[in-house]
């Protein structure tokens, strides 16, 4: 059974994985590269998964821990700040993390986890996202973001509205911001 939505496509699977090669180019030139990688469960997951093959095929391997925070529920609006549910481990220490996420929105949820990482005693922070959508007066910027000042709530590539749509292979506006 197909009930995809019919919702406009904002960046296609092509468009993705160009976007994700760019970026796994600039990160693995980096001099001082990541050296563990953090995918924020749920809506990194899809980023993350083909980010990291990107990098693993430019010579740059990260173990991989998972960090889980809960800001929205089944919600589109932020339920309270954000919780971390699953931090890092004190596998994460003296490292260079990658923290990989799905959307940067107002940046709370970003900002907890990277706050978190350094707190368990990370030696830097560098963060990737899908999109980061440059709200003014947004907790911080990505270091690097796949797109940028996207205005809309959007859905697929593993991000989803209450809980749907995140299979999606591509990225789709359900409405204005």
């Amino acid at each position: 059974m197909n009930d995809r939505p019919n919702l406009p496509v904002l960046f296609s699977q092509i468009q993705i994985s160009t976007r994700i090669a760019t970026l796994a180019g600039e990160i693995s030139s980096m001099s001082d590269q990541p050296d563990l990688a953090l995918p924020v469960l749920i809506g990194g997951f899809v980023f993350a998964a083909d980010l990291l093959r990107a990098l693993d095929e430019r010579g740059v391997s990260l173990p991989v821990e998972f960090l889980r925070l809960s800001r929205y529920g089944d919600s589109r609006v932020a339920l309270h700040e954000p919780r971390i549910i699953m931090g890092p481990g004190e596998r994460v220490r003296g490292r260079h993390a990658l923290i990989i996420d799905g959307v940067l929105d107002h940046g709370h949820t970003l900002d907890a986890a990277r706050r978190n990482v350094m707190e368990t005693g990370a030696r830097v922070v560098t963060t990737a996202v899908v999109i980061d959508k440059r709200r003014s007066g947004a907790r911080l910027s990505a270091n690097f973001a796949a797109f940028t000042d996207v205005p809309h709530f959007v859905v697929g590539y593993g991000m989803d509205d209450a809980g749907r749509l995140r299979s999606l292979p591509y990225i789709a506006a359900v409405e204005q911001a």
